[in-house]
C-alpha cells in the first residue's frame, strides 16, 4: 500500500487501485489554485504508476466538487492567465487538465459523485471512463452563470455522450439537473444508493482483466469513437500489434482455457 497526501488531493493506492480524494470539504471542494495544481500532479503521477489497475475519484465532505471557487481564484487575476496559459507544444491548459489528463491515464478512471457536481466539478467527472452517482446528486454546466462558457475540456468529453442540442441548452441556461435526469441523458454510468461503494466493486472487477486489453480499450474509444472510419480502423489496428502475443495476452488465453491461474504482467505493452 502507498499514501500520498497533499492540502488538496489525497492519493491511496492499495492492492492495484488507486483512491483520489479531493479533499476541501469546507468549500464543497470547489476548486481553487492549489486544487488545479494538486488534481493535475496527482493524474500525471498515476500516468506513470503501473501496477495501477483501476482509479476511484471521489470527493470528501458533502459534494464531489461545486466547481471554480471565483471569488478565491479572481483575488488575483495572474491566475486566469495561469490557467488558460497554453507553453509550448502542450494540448491542454491548466484549466482543462483537470478533466482532460484522467483521459490520459493507462488505468481506467471511476467517478463517484454525491452532493454537488457543478462547473468545472462536472467537467473533471467527464473526463473519467465512468460516471457513479446518487440520484438526488445535483449537476450543472454552470459557467454561464458568472458570464462564461465551459474550458475545462468539455469540448473534448461532451461530445462522447449527447447530442449538440442539449449540450446547447445545458450550456446556455446552467441549469441544475438530478442524477437521475443525468442518466436518463446519458451523462452518468449508474445511479445507486452508494456510488463509492459500486466504485470500488466495479474497479475490483476491471483489476481482474488483462492490463494490456483494459489499457487498449481505453485508449482506443477515447481516439477513435468520434473519429472516421480511417482513423478508428487504424486505431484497431495499431493497437491490437501492440497487445497480441505479449505476455499479458498470453495469460488470459491460459486462464480462459483451464490452465493454472497466472498473474497478469504490470508492464503493460504500450
Amino acid at each position: 500500500m502507498s499514501k500520498q497526501d497533499s492540502d488538496r488531493v489525497i492519493l491511496d493506492i492499495d492492492n492495484g487501485i488507486a483512491t483520489v480524494t479531493l479533499n476541501r470539504p469546507d468549500k464543497y471542494n470547489g476548486l481553487d489554485m492549489p486544487m488545479f495544481e494538486a488534481i493535475t500532479a496527482t493524474a500525471r503521477k498515476l500516468k506513470k504508476e503501473r501496477q495501477v489497475r483501476a482509479i476511484v475519484l471521489k470527493g470528501n465532505g458533502d459534494a464531489f466538487c461545486s466547481g471554480l471557487d471565483v471569488k478565491t481564484v479572481s483575488k488575483n487575476p495572474l491566475n486566469f492567465l495561469k490557467l488558460l496559459a497554453k507553453p509550448g507544444r502542450r494540448i491542454s491548459n491548466l484549466a482543462q487538465d483537470v478533466g482532460y489528463l484522467w483521459r490520459d491515464v493507462p488505468a481506467p478512471v471511476i467517478v463517484a459523485t454525491h452532493g454537488y457536481c457543478f462547473g468545472g466539478g462536472f467537467q473533471i467527472a467527464l473526463g473519467a471512463d465512468f460516471r457513479f452517482t446518487t440520484a438526488n446528486c445535483e449537476f450543472s454546466i454552470m459557467e454561464a452563470k458568472w458570464g462564461l462558457i465551459p474550458d475545462m475540456s468539455l469540448t473534448v468529453t461532451l461530445p462522447e455522450l449527447i447530442s449538440i442540442d442539449l449540450a446547447k441548452e445545458l450550456t446556455m441556461t446552467a441549469r441544475r439537473f438530478t442524477g437521475t435526469e443525468a442518466k436518463e441523458m446519458g451523462l452518468v454510468s449508474r445511479v445507486c444508493d452508494d456510488p463509492v461503494a459500486e466504485a470500488y466493486a466495479f474497479a475490483e472487477t476491471l483489476a481482474q482483466q488483462s492490463p494490456d486489453a483494459v489499457a487498449a480499450a481505453k485508449l482506443l474509444f477515447n481516439r477513435a469513437w468520434t473519429a472516421d472510419d480511417k482513423t478508428a480502423l487504424n486505431w484497431e489496428t495499431r493497437l491490437q500489434k501492440k497487445i497480441i502475443a505479449r505476455t499479458n495476452q498470453r495469460t488470459a488465453i491460459a486462464r480462459n482455457s483451464g490452465q493454472p491461474e497466472k498473474a497478469y504482467d504490470d508492464r503493460r505493452s504500450f
